[in-house]
């Protein structure tokens, strides 16, 4: 698929595994989750777990703490671009 972008006169390429310009929000409460904590982004189905440390597939975008306990996390999917946020921690 080409682009034009009419601004810049210009042509680029667009290939299918371009991030999404506009990515959605989704919450997913992990005290509703079986097992070790592994699901799917909403938004590409690609497995997220909590085991992965290699930011290969998720990035850590915001914490928010209440003293000493995790009460939100904010990922970003790397495949599709979709911000998760995390609530729910024990």
């Amino acid at each position: 698929m080409t682009l034009h972008n009419e601004k810049r006169g210009t042509t680029q390429k667009k290939w299918k595994s371009m991030k999404q310009t506009n990515p959605q929000v989704f919450t997913v409460d992990l005290a509703r989750i079986e097992g070790n904590g592994d699901f799917p982004c909403p938004g590409c189905d690609v497995s997220i777990s909590p085991e992965d440390t290699t930011d290969s597939v998720y990035t850590i975008v915001d914490t928010e703490v209440n003293g000493e306990s995790l009460e939100e996390l904010t990922i970003q999917c790397n495949k599709c671009g979709s911000k998760i946020r995390l609530i729910g921690f024990v």
